[in-house]
């Protein structure tokens, strides 16, 4: 075999194979204990009687952005924002269909029964 010094790959030999590519979906179903978690949120404005559904990995950061850091759109108009309702989803798709639920009619009914109840407290 003839090689040929600092060459890659080598001359004359096979190919060295790069670090193997996983897929999303193979990153999703694999459970590693560092895996993103999913949040599916609503938020209520006591100011203006608005809910707002979304979902995001950082929770936290989301909500600042909401409450702090946006200068336009719809939640920037109706502030402050106060968490009322958490879910958390090992998966995107998942936190996505669930978000779709709570934006229907019947998910929006149970956002607003869980906020009179917490006021009637």
């Amino acid at each position: 075999m003839i090689r040929v010094q600092g060459s890659y790959p080598p001359v004359g030999g096979r190919p060295v194979n790069p670090a193997p590519r996983y897929s999303k979906k193979a990153a999703q179903k694999a459970a590693f204990p560092f895996s993103t978690m999913f949040t599916v949120y609503a938020l209520h404005s006591a100011k203006f009687n608005k809910i707002y559904i979304g979902y995001s990995s950082d929770m936290e950061n989301r909500l600042d952005a909401h409450n702090i850091y946006q200068t336009k759109g719809y939640t920037f108009r109706y502030r402050p924002w106060v968490v009322v309702y958490t879910e958390s989803y090992p998966t995107k798709k998942e936190a996505m269909i669930r978000e779709r639920q709570l934006k229907s009619a019947k998910g929006r009914e149970f956002n607003w029964n869980l906020i009179n109840y917490r006021q009637d407290d």
